[in-house]
């Protein structure tokens, strides 16, 4: 039906009026000024003729003489109801909508505007329950937009609910409410009623939820300006009080100038705390501003300007203090008195101080890296500080933030020099390997200025922004492994290896630092806790598995308690604890060391490994069966481990003659290498002389030496590498009573670290490639003896 209706309508030659900032719906009166010669000319030759003319929208309001490119397509044939002169040769107009129109083309443009136009008729192709569910909710939002904004008039609002034509109340409703010239102009352009009422619902929905957002936001506004004008003229009332009473607020100004004239400053920090301080002056009191501002002052002034602690640098003293607290780290208390030394030179030839190195402790959990650095403090006669950077992902807790920011703050490292109030304290970053990073910055990024010594003399926090000296701070790091420290960061410090503790420097600690402070912690009278050195050794064997001793302190804290319910019951005055007290107050030993063999095995391998808790004695097993060369691993190996048994396997076939194999016999066997304790992981290359070893006894038939172990890394043409962990594989293989231990030749050097009472107790071999291992660990078969 729409269709046909289309067909039927004929183009129409009717003048044309350009409207600027206006347009006119169907159904809708308008008065309006005419001032356009152009425009007039129209209007009289619509008089003379049927007394309609098509008045459509211009795009742009400023444009003079429009074209049909500035003009919208769409607009109303409207019929003139009423022409009144004014002076100046202008008119005022009435019309009133009557259909919509589509521009075809300009014919004329002088003297007046003439258009060729096609009307639009309304199409009502929906259904009657649609359009009359359309109606009720345009109304019903026209309704809620007038009750919430003063824009539509009563009498706009009766008009509106006596219309009952779908197509009319669409027209009516979006002259009277919309206010922007697309909507308006989006609705004239629609000719379908139903599309026309959605549209107009989706505006009415729109334009209700930003009248809301207006009057709150102008109910809130209101009552900010009233607040504010209640709020300075309470102010006003006071300073008056005050002036009166002859106190002002200009002692706070003045104390802070006072403090601040008396800093040594550098001269970029003194003009901005001036110029911070006058502007405070100039705010009124009680402004938000006036205490963010004063906290930015307070904290200049608070900071250790100037200020540095004498050092302490007698060697002797420095030796004892370290000595005293700490057993063993020999290589670490070398390393501070040699930095003493260095200073004490330099100050005796006056050539100023030394630029201070940075220090990084590595190793294993609870072996001393915090203590021994309050130590070096203390030796020193430093302040000492302390910032933990385990979890740090955030860049302002290094550089603090921006005092743009709401409760701004200066980072840890400035809050760390106004805690130690000098320039020169001891300050300890630790774990510093645990920093991560995320869309709040990279801290170790950040770390990079304050540990490099040529930048950290002018160290600027975001929230100060000013200059900061760290240069003479002596900056020490700690971590447990450096595979987590970036890369420029490492670069940057001088490592200091921390190794894990030997059974007898477990010993001495225990008996020198631990229980003394565990008798005291827990209230136990002087000379009243005695524990014997077998006792002490059972709970480091039976009861702890570490690199350090925290877990000892604890076995030693619960020993100690169990022996003062004892003193207390038995109203004694002292105990004894020996390996029978040991077993009746910690229970069964939690951990048991399995010994090698005795008698040589065919295809087991003691092998020796370096694990976070110190060294380990690990048993290689290898068996061999019928199969078809499958080369079968388990004990939860590592990718390194696993290429380690494929290189030793390729290597014992290459050598097969030499050691008497048929080159075929890996064709008919299946191997299965096995690492006991297979729940715990294991990776790394120094298993490989152990893998050939274990390997090779399996397929020839040779028993291996049970007093014998061995760590190496092997190469296919039979090389033995040098490997890490040498100390602590060593103290494994003491504490596992073998005869001799095989090491790579390159290795040699490690040994001067290794205490000579382990030495004394086994024959070191050092070996070059794996014929010097076969040749210690593997014995003739049977037949053969």
């Amino acid at each position: 039906m729409e269709t046909k209706r289309k067909k039927i309508v004929k183009m129409k030659r009717i003048p044309m009026m350009p409207l600027r900032g206006l347009m006119i719906f169907p159904h809708m009166a308008l008065h309006f000024d005419v001032g356009r010669p152009r425009s007039v000319a129209a209007l009289e030759a619509a008089m003379l003729d049927e007394q309609r003319i098509f008045l459509v929208a211009q795009k742009d309001a400023e444009t003079e003489n429009p074209g049909q490119d500035d003009i919208y397509q769409v607009g109303t044939i409207a019929q003139i109801k009423q022409v009144l002169n004014l002076p100046g040769n202008s008119l005022r107009v009435l019309v009133e909508g009557i259909q919509r129109a589509s521009l075809k083309s300009i014919i004329q443009e002088d003297p007046f505007w003439v258009a060729s136009v096609q009307p639009i008729p309304s199409s009502d192709a929906a259904q009657g329950n649609v359009l009359q569910a359309l109606m009720r909710t345009a109304q019903e939002l026209f309704e809620e937009f007038a009750r919430i904004s003063s824009r539509v008039s009563e009498e706009t609002l009766r008009s509106v609910s006596d219309v009952n034509e779908p197509d009319q109340l669409s027209d009516v409703i979006a002259a009277n409410v919309l206010t922007r010239l697309e909507d308006r102009q989006a609705i004239l352009e629609e000719a379908g009623v139903a599309p026309r009422l959605e549209r107009l619902c989706e505006i009415l929905a729109r334009e209700i939820e930003l009248t809301g957002i207006e009057k709150q936001v102008q109910s809130r506004l209101k009552k900010q300006i009233e607040k504010n004008q209640k709020d300075y003229y309470l102010r006003e009332q006071i300073r008056a009080i005050q002036e009166e009473l002859g106190e002002n607020d200009a002692a706070e100004s003045d104390a802070l100038r006072e403090r601040l004239e008396k800093l040594p400053l550098n001269e970029e920090a003194h003009d901005k705390a001036m110029r911070e301080l006058d502007r405070m002056a100039r705010m009124a009191p009680g402004t938000p501003e006036v205490s963010v501002i004063q906290s930015y002052l307070e904290w200049i002034c608070d900071l250790p300007w100037g200020k540095y602690t004498k050092d302490d640098l007698n060697l002797k003293r420095a030796r004892d203090i370290l000595d005293a607290d700490h057993y063993g780290m020999k290589q670490v208390k070398e390393r501070v008195i040699e930095y003493l030394a260095v200073r004490r030179m330099q100050q005796q030839a006056e050539q100023g101080t030394v630029r201070a190195p940075i220090l990084c402790f590595v190793g294993p959990p609870g072996v001393g890296k915090t203590s021994i650095v309050k130590g070096i403090a203390k030796a020193m006669g430093r302040k000492f500080i302390q910032m933990s950077l385990g979890g740090v992902r955030d860049e302002a807790e290094i550089r603090g933030h921006r005092r743009t920011y709401i409760g701004a703050i200066p980072g840890r490292i400035i809050a760390g020099m106004k805690q130690a109030g000098t320039m020169n304290p001891v300050f300890l970053f630790d774990e510093i390997d645990k920093m991560g990073n995320d869309f709040r910055g990279d801290p170790a990024s950040a770390m990079l200025e304050v540990l490099d010594g040529e930048q950290n003399a002018a160290f600027r926090d975001h929230y100060l922004e000013l200059p900061f000296d760290l240069s003479q701070v002596t900056f020490i790091t700690t971590a447990n492994t450096k595979d987590t420290i970036p890369a420029p960061l490492l670069d940057r410090m001088e490592i200091i290896e921390v190794p894990s503790y030997t059974e007898e420097e477990k010993l001495q600690i225990a008996k020198r630092h631990l229980l003394p402070r565990v008798t005291a912690e827990h209230g136990l009278p002087k000379g009243s806790l005695h524990v014997t050195d077998a006792a002490i050794r059972m709970m480091i064997e039976g009861y702890t598995r570490e690199a350090g001793v925290r877990t000892l302190q604890r076995t030693l804290e619960h020993a100690a308690r169990k022996a003062a319910v004892e003193l207390l019951e038995n109203h004694g005055k002292s105990v004894t604890i020996g390996k029978t007290k040991v077993a009746e107050y910690l229970g069964a030993p939690r951990y048991q060391r399995e010994l090698p063999e005795k008698e040589p095995c065919v295809g087991v391998v003691n092998g020796l490994a370096y694990t976070v808790v110190g060294g380990e004695t690990l048993a290689v097993e290898c068996a061999t069966m019928p199969g078809s060369g499958a080369l079968r691993l388990t004990g939860q190996l590592g990718d390194v481990m696993k290429e380690s048994a494929q290189a030793a396997l390729s290597w014992i076939r290459a050598h097969s003659k030499e050691y008497g194999l048929d080159p075929d016999f890996y064709k008919e066997l299946d191997i299965h290498i096995h690492v006991p304790e297979g729940a715990v992981p294991k990776d790394g290359p120094s298993a490989g002389v152990t893998m050939v070893t274990a390997l090779l006894s399996a397929v020839s038939g040779r028993p291996v030496r049970q007093d014998v172990a061995m760590t190496g890394e092997i190469t296919l043409r039979g090389r033995v590498l040098p490997i890490g962990g040498v100390k602590e594989k060593l103290l494994a293989a003491y504490r596992a009573g073998l005869h001799t231990v095989l090491l790579p030749k390159e290795n040699a050097k490690d040994l001067e670290d290794i205490p000579p009472y382990v030495l004394d107790t086994f024959r070191i071999v050092l070996t070059e490639k794996i014929d010097d291992v076969l040749h210690v660990a593997l014995l003739p078969r049977e037949s053969e003896e």
